[in-house]
């Protein structure tokens, strides 16, 4: 049936039905904007930063409020997978530490520990995580990692030792040597 307008009641449905399912999706898009504002506000929290862009960095590389606690591992990760592959005495020591962190087994936490002690993370996201730390050690919410400077170049140290030379103790690689290194200058051992 045309109405009086010119517009017939099967076109003024179909327009109805457009403009419901626009509705849908924007209210689908605030919830989504909202989730993430809730995560991106816990994440902060958790991480003690306020930069937006080291934020965006945190997110980019996968961390969520569940999983910021395994941050400070990155760089003990590092050290381990420096001379090809983590060992089991490697392995060892960092699920120690996870728990010793608070790291419950089985938590999204744990998951991501254990996919990262079987596939080695990238170059990059070594990089980006320490200078991450650096910052967050600097800020003034620096206990927000729990771990100084100092106490986490002793973590990867551990780490470095814990494999080679005899019965383990004593020889550390020179790629371990360099990935030391890198990580002392990072968080300036503070």
């Amino acid at each position: 049936m045309t109405n009086p307008d010119g517009i017939t009641d099967h076109i003024r449905a179909r327009e109805e039905e457009h403009f419901r399912k626009k509705d849908r999706e924007l209210i689908e898009k605030l919830r989504e904007a909202d989730a993430a504002a809730k995560a991106r506000r816990a994440l902060e929290q958790e991480a003690g930063l306020h930069d937006p862009e080291m934020l965006r960095e945190l997110d980019l590389l996968g961390f969520t409020p569940e999983t910021i606690a395994l941050l400070p591992l990155v760089p003990v990760l590092q050290v381990a997978w420096a001379k090809a592959g983590v060992s089991s005495a490697e392995r060892s020591l960092i699920v120690n530490l996870a728990r010793s962190r608070g790291i419950a087994a089985g938590s999204a936490a744990d998951r991501r520990l254990k996919e990262w002690l079987e596939h080695e993370p990238s170059a990059d996201t070594f990089h980006k995580a320490t200078r991450l730390i650096a910052a967050i050690i600097d800020s003034p919410d620096r206990d927000a990692l729990h771990v100084s400077g100092d106490e986490l170049f002793q973590y990867c140290d551990r780490i470095a030792h814990a494999s080679g030379g005899i019965f383990g103790i004593g020889r550390v690689s020179p790629a371990e040597r360099a990935a030391l290194e890198e990580i002392a200058a990072a968080v300036k051992r503070r």
